[in-house]
């Protein structure tokens, strides 16, 4: 499995919050990139929301310019600048899901999905729940909220993270 360390996570997590700025920007969706790392450290795929459509998810973009179940994504880390989001419209499978029927082993993201849209993204507790080893890298949330900046608006308290006021 992909594990570089921290400063190797670091440096995906901001080539996924590169590709983040890279967004249409959504009054209904957040701006999120995605990069996808085999084991032998190559960038096997790279994403994000509304890329292609406007509905996409930054992770589905990534996961899409793959091969469907790939042996190289049985050791590959996915890097995602938001928590992998657990729930969406009956048409469309959560990025959770996708993750976990691509069987990929290692998510690292940079912060959780704040109460805007979804009540309680339980994206993490899929993941973990299912074997899925996920790290946040707290350090470089401000930096992949800064990228949504247009979602929150602060003076009514919409939007703060978990745990955040």
């Amino acid at each position: 499995m992909y594990a570089p360390g921290r400063d190797g996570d670091l440096h995906w997590m901001q080539r996924a919050i590169d590709l983040a700025a890279l967004c249409p920007a959504a009054a209904g969706a957040y701006s999120v990139g995605a990069v996808i790392v085999g084991a032998n450290g190559e960038e096997l795929a790279a994403g994000y929301s509304r890329e292609a459509d406007p509905r996409e998810h930054a992770e589905e973009a990534a996961l899409a310019k793959l091969p469907a179940r790939g042996s190289r994504l049985s050791g590959a880390t996915i890097y995602s600048t938001l928590e992998p989001c657990s729930e969406r419209s009956a048409d469309r499978t959560p990025c959770a899901q996708r993750i976990l029927e691509a069987r990929i082993p290692r998510v690292v993201i940079a912060w959780r999905e704040p109460a805007h849209f979804v009540a309680d993204c339980v994206g993490v507790e899929q993941l973990t729940t299912a074997g899925v080893i996920v790290d946040e890298l707290s350090e470089l949330a401000d930096a992949a909220r800064a990228v949504n900046r247009h979602l929150f608006d602060e003076r009514h308290g919409r939007g703060a993270p978990r745990g955040e006021p």
